[in-house]
């Protein structure tokens, strides 16, 4: 098993279509249900504790629909919070995944004890197999893979050097296997580049699983949040269409319509937070790659002009390598990661499909025209806010800013306004309209005039807004809602504070309680039964 092979929380997408349908099971959809409902009740009965602010009614009956596309959306939001994390905290829980595995053969070496020649093998064969699961360059069960670490590790660390190794303390043995697994890394690069006389091709020399990863990954994500625009697209224009009033002929519900736009909205915008950083990994992949190209190219020089180099030159060099090589496989972990979370989320946006499927979504759009998120904000390309007009408010513009596109906007870059105003549609703002500073929060407008009539009273619209999340909850984390303290309908701020606290209870809380004859101590039981026998007797 290399070390490519290691099974992360997030790693265990299956690679066949039979095993992507067995992904999830009932009881594993019921518990993600249960819990979300009990986090639910548990924020709404905090909500309407500290000023109504919930409609705790509405919000509870929405999630019991056995096909919702609301509680679907709190559903994927779960599952993100809880398995997306910063990319120092997954290339931490990729370090102690590969630490575990190893701990258990680390263990079986320093804490063996030798005395016969078969044990001194036995020992060897374990540091080989150390080094091949510590290296991710071949399993322990690839003969070939044993062979050139075996002659890689007797260049080094000849078998004869077992004595004196074997009377070290356990921090100095693990401290002599790492640097061992660095130094044959090294070597096993080293030498893999040094049969290629040509320039390094790293479609050979890279791992495995990177391989896979850089195939497989971008591609996926791209695929999926195209999907995912496109739904978000038909639904925005179907629900234009009907103008909060469908058709009597068609069996389609206006609310399940906007929850299913909400659902396609949060979906595409977790996978473009994946696709960030599956392409900020890539380019440390070909920075990574490049390093190792120099490594080698530096080792070249060094070693093969030469007879003999000294070791205390020579051994930096391959540790160096093996370095560069250790972090190239975690990124090829985080591309796994990241894809794995993109393809569970899929799973989420079952209720929309059910309600709307393809054809009959296609057959409702006849004679309507799907414009994208750029064709729409295109048509409002010439409009601009004159801040003249709006003296008392602050507003960015294209020339005030290096780039509004960037700047950290409320709800998630949506509209405030059609969002009030349409019943619950989200429209992605155009920053380039103009951005109204208000507060210290920044929003953007779908137009000029949905600024404007924003503008005239936020503070009444960002009440909206509030209120609207409270019968639809998805949007509280879809507009970002959850970063910042809700209104309370007086207009104070109600600020929650969280601290984590502990209590000791005493064991004996009465003193008169304490009995004092109490005897915990097993001899001296046994002394008072003696004592208490000779006394009988």
């Amino acid at each position: 098993m290399t070390r490519g092979a290691l099974e992360l929380p997030w790693q265990q997408r299956p690679t066949t279509p039979k095993g992507r349908a067995t992904l999830l099971t009932i009881g594993k959809m019921s518990r993600a249900q249960s819990v979300v409902q009990f986090v639910i009740r548990d924020l709404l009965r905090e909500g309407v504790a500290r000023g109504g602010l919930i409609d705790f009614k509405l919000c509870m009956e929405a999630p019991a629909a056995t096909c919702s596309p609301s509680l679907d959306t709190m559903k994927m939001q779960l599952y993100f919070d809880m398995n997306y994390t910063s990319r120092g905290e997954f290339l931490k829980e990729i370090s102690w995944m590969l630490e575990c595995r190893l701990n258990q053969v680390s263990r079986e070496i320093t804490d063996s004890k030798v005395k016969t020649k078969d044990h001194f093998d036995a020992l060897y064969r374990k540091i080989i197999n150390f080094i091949l699961l510590g290296s991710g360059m071949g399993s322990p069960s690839d003969v070939s893979a044993v062979q050139e670490a075996t002659a890689a590790l007797q260049s080094i660390f000849p078998s004869t050097d077992l004595g004196a190794f074997a009377v070290l303390v356990k921090r100095e043995k693990e401290q002599q296997l790492s640097e061992l697994t660095m130094t044959v890394t090294g070597i096993r690069l080293f030498n893999k580049a040094s049969k290629k006389e040509q320039e390094i091709n790293f479609s050979e020399l890279m791992p495995a699983v990177l391989s896979e990863a850089l195939s497989v990954t971008d591609e996926a994500i791209e695929n999926e949040l195209d999907v995912s625009r496109s739904l978000a697209w038909k639904y925005t224009a179907l629900l234009e269409k009907w103008n909060g009033s469908p058709p009597e002929e068609y069996d389609a519900s206006l609310v399940g319509l906007t929850q299913a736009l909400h659902n396609v909205r949060q979906h595409e915008h977790f996978l473009q937070v994946l696709l960030a950083d599956s392409r900020l990994c890539a380019k440390r992949i070909e920075i990574l790659q490049k390093d190792i190209s120099s490594q080698i190219y530096l080792l070249k020089t060094s070693v093969q002009p030469k007879t003999a180099v000294p070791t205390s030159k020579v051994f930096p060099l391959f540790k160096a390598l093996s370095k560069l090589w250790s972090e190239l496989q975690d990124e090829a972990e985080l591309l796994n990661i990241f894809n794995n979370i993109a393809f569970r989320l899929q799973f989420f946006l079952s209720s929309q499909a059910k309600i709307f499927p393809k054809v009959p979504l296609d057959s409702l759009l006849e004679g309507v025209e799907v414009k994208t998120d750029k064709e729409r904000m295109t048509e409002h390309s010439g409009e601009r806010i004159d801040p003249a007009q709006m003296k008392q408010h602050e507003w960015l513009q294209p020339g005030t800013a290096d780039d509004l596109a960037e700047l950290p906007l409320q709800y998630s870059g949506f509209c405030g306004y059609t969002l009030v105003n349409k019943d619950g549609l989200v429209l992605p703002g155009n920053p380039y309209i103009g951005v109204l500073k208000h507060k210290g929060k920044m929003y953007a407008f779908h137009s000029k005039e949905a600024g404007l009539k924003f503008a005239r009273s936020p503070d009444y619209f960002i009440a909206l807004v509030a209120e609207k999340a409270k019968s639809s909850p998805e949007l509280i984390q879809l507009l970002k809602l959850h970063r910042s303290p809700f209104h309370a309908q007086e207009g104070k701020t109600l600020l929650v504070s969280r601290s984590e606290s502990c209590t000791q209870t005493d064991v004996h809380p009465v003193v008169t309680n304490i009995l004092k004859s109490y005897e915990w101590n097993e001899w001296e039981l046994r002394r008072s039964a003696i004592k208490l026998k000779a006394f009988k007797a």
